[in-house]
C-alpha cells in the first residue's frame, strides 16, 4: 500500500520559509514515521498504529515497507514523505547510516520536527545529527532500545533517551507504543553510551557463562540441569535465563541481533572508555573476543548467540546436553 500524499504537515510546510522555533507544532503529535523495517523496527512500528491516524513507513528496501502495509495499515512512503511526519522515527544498522539519511531528509523536513534514533549508535555522532538538526529548528534524540525482538513484539522495550527533555515529552506519547521503560539519562549521546555499556555487560555475563558451563560439562554436568540451578540462584543473567537455553543449548540461533552489531556496540563502549582514560580490563578483553567471534561470519550472517561457536572452538567442548 503506497500513498502520495499521505498528510498534510501540521506545521508549515517547508522549513525555508520559516526561521527556527523550539514551540511544539501542536500539544501532541498527530502523525509519525518510522525508517527502517529489520528485526526490530517491524515490530516496533506495528504499535503506532493503535494510536495514531497516519503511520508511515520507509525501508531502503521499499518492499519491506510495502509488506508491512498491507499487514499493519501502515502507509509505505517514500523517504521525502516519511520525513513530513511531526515524530519520524529511525532504526538502523548503524550512526552512519543514519546520517546519511539525515542529510538527504534535510531539504523536506519541517521546523519543531523531532527525529527518535532508535539505532545503537555512536555518543558523538548523536551530538552531531543533534546539531544537524537543530539548525533547521527540529530536535534529535538518542533512543535506543533494549528487550530484543521478542520485546519489540510484544511492545514492552525499555528505551534510555539522550536530548531534550522537552523533546521527549513532545515524542513521548508515540515511544510509549512500543515501550515498557522510557528513562531519560541525560543529553545528547547519552542514550547511546547507556545501550553500548548494556551491551557490553550483557556480553561479559555471556562469556562468562559459556565458561562457566563448559567446566561444568567437562565435569560430567548437562548445561540444561546447570541452569536450572544457576537460575535459581545467584549466578543467573539474562544470558543464562535466556540466551542460552533459548538460543545455544538447544542450538538454534535465530537470527536476530547479529553479532557485527554487538561487537560495534561493544567497541563504542570502548571507545567511551578510552575517551575518560577509566580502566576497563575485563570490558575491553570481552569486547576483543566478540570481535573475534564476529570477524568468523560475514557482517549480518550470523546472530550474536553464535558467539558461544567461537568459544566452543577454543575449548574444544560444545554448550549442548548429552
Amino acid at each position: 500500500m503506497t500513498t502520495t500524499n499521505p498528510i498534510t504537515h501540521s506545521a508549515t510546510d517547508s522549513n525555508s520559509d520559516q526561521s527556527p522555533s523550539t514551540q511544539p507544532k501542536s500539544a501532541q503529535p498527530r502523525s509519525v514515521s518510522f525508517l527502517g523495517l529489520g528485526a526490530m523496527g517491524h515490530h516496533m512500528a506495528k504499535h503506532l498504529v493503535n494510536s495514531f491516524d497516519t503511520v508511515m513507513v520507509w525501508n531502503r528496501s521499499f518492499d519491506k515497507a510495502e509488506t508491512h502495509a498491507a499487514e499493519f495499515g501502515t502507509l509505505a512512503v517514500s523517504l521525502e514523505q516519511a520525513v513530513m511526519a511531526d515524530v519520524i522515527f529511525s532504526c538502523l544498522p548503524t550512526s552512519n547510516v543514519v546520517d546519511n539519511i539525515i542529510d538527504q531528509a534535510l531539504p523536506h523536513l519541517s521546523a519543531n520536527t523531532v527525529w527518535v534514533d532508535c539505532t545503537s549508535g555512536v555518543p558523538e555522532q548523536a551530538k552531531a545529527s543533534q546539531a544537524k538538526l537543530k539548525a533547521v529548528g527540529c530536535e534529535f534524540l538518542d533512543a535506543p532500545v533494549s528487550g530484543q525482538t521478542s520485546g519489540a513484539d510484544s511492545g514492552t522495550l525499555t528505551v534510555m533517551v539522550g536530548g531534550s527533555a522537552d523533546a521527549l515529552a513532545y515524542a513521548k506519547p508515540a515511544i510509549d507504543c512500543f515501550a515498557g521503560l522510557i528513562v531519560h539519562v541525560g543529553d545528547s549521546g547519552a542514550g547511546f553510551a547507556v545501550k553500548a555499556v548494556n551491551n557490553t555487560l550483557f556480553a561479559i555475563n555471556a562469556w562468562a557463562a559459556a565458561e562457566g558451563l563448559s567446566v561444568l560439562k567437562a565435569h560430567g554436568v548437562n548445561p540444561s540441569d546447570a541452569l536450572a540451578c544457576i537460575n535459581k540462584a545467584s549466578g543467573q543473567s539474562f544470558a543464562t535465563l535466556a540466551t542460552f537455553p533459548d538460543r545455544i543449548v538447544n542450538r538454534v540461533f535465530p537470527k536476530t541481533f547479529t553479532i557485527d552489531l554487538m561487537a560495534k556496540d561493544c567497541g563504542i563502549a570502548i571507545d567511551l572508555q578510552t575517551e575518560k582514560q577509566v580502566p576497563t580490563p575485563v570490558m575491553a578483553q570481552v569486547a576483543s573476543l566478540i570481535r573475534a567471534a564476529s570477524n568468523q561470519n560475514q557482517p549480518g550472517d550470523a546472530d550474536f548467540s553464535e558467539f558461544a561457536k567461537f568459544y566452543e572452538m577454543m575449548s574444544g567442548i560444545t554448550i549442548q546436553d548429552e
